[in-house]
């Protein structure tokens, strides 16, 4: 079998028998793989601490031809959000991991997908607020997989949306296209104020260090989100295991 070494992410890991674990990873060049990781749940194990969700890690791994588990030999963590400062960064380290293992196709390499996540991990480290910085991951997920609607111009009438108004554009009902209030149905669909629709144009524009720089009230910051995890749910028609724990968080700090 020959020896794979490569940069990767670890997206989620669960128990094979007494000892062993499978571990979900995405590498650099080679897209998302499953391992098994022997002995990883033994406390002197040799992978303690580089199996956490969203570690950024170096991983060597051996590969058989037809075989869909490789054997993982190790992981090295070289940036972990364990660091991070901020308490909720925890919460949504699962809620980003889960987002990748969702849209990263199996052996399929993608390096902008892994860009995106690594970023993330730094960010969090760095001590990056983790809930706008959930809204910018949303935003640059969605932008690069395609889906997210265009939402500089009304997609009826071609009016710039934006401005200072709590109405500045609306999300069309399954999510597939941005408009003005005045071409949107009446009463459907999620609304948008200028804030938010500045939020995410900025967001085209800063590199996820600086996302603290893009100054949003907690108003805002909840229509983004109802926005975006409606876009999410749109095209992966599920709600994700995560966003439970990140509700069950948020009430528990409120």
């Amino acid at each position: 079998m020959p020896l794979y070494s490569a940069d990767a992410l670890i997206l989620r890991t669960y128990k094979l028998g007494e000892a062993d674990r499978i571990v979900v990873f995405l590498t650099r060049d080679r897209g998302k793989k499953r391992g098994v990781a022997k002995g990883a749940r033994r406390p002197r194990s040799k992978f303690v601490g580089g199996l956490e969700p969203l570690t950024q890690v170096r991983v060597a791994y051996f590969e058989k031809e037809r075989r869909e588990l490789v054997n993982v030999n190790y992981s090295e963590p070289s940036c972990s959000p364990l660091s991070a400062v901020d308490p909720e960064a925890l919460g949504y380290t699962q809620y980003f991991a889960e987002l990748l293992d969702e849209w990263a196709q199996e052996a399929d390499p993608d390096e902008r997908l892994y860009r995106l996540g690594a970023a993330m991990v730094e960010a969090l480290a760095a001590g990056v607020p983790a809930e706008p910085l959930a809204r910018y991951f949303e935003y640059w997920l969605l932008r690069l997989q395609g889906v997210y609607p265009p939402h500089l111009v009304c997609q009826h009438c071609g009016e710039t949306l934006g401005g200072t108004g709590n109405d500045a554009a609306v999300l069309i009902s399954g999510g597939h296209e941005f408009t003005c209030v005045q071409c949107s149905p009446r009463g459907g669909g999620l609304r948008l104020s200028g804030d938010a629709l500045a939020f995410v144009s900025g967001a085209r524009n800063v590199n996820p260090l600086r996302v603290s720089e893009l100054r949003v009230t907690p108003a805002v910051m909840r229509e983004i989100e109802s926005v975006h995890r409606a876009l999410i749910a749109t095209h992966l028609e599920k709600e994700l295991k995560s966003i439970r724990v990140l509700k069950d968080m948020r009430r528990r700090i409120s």
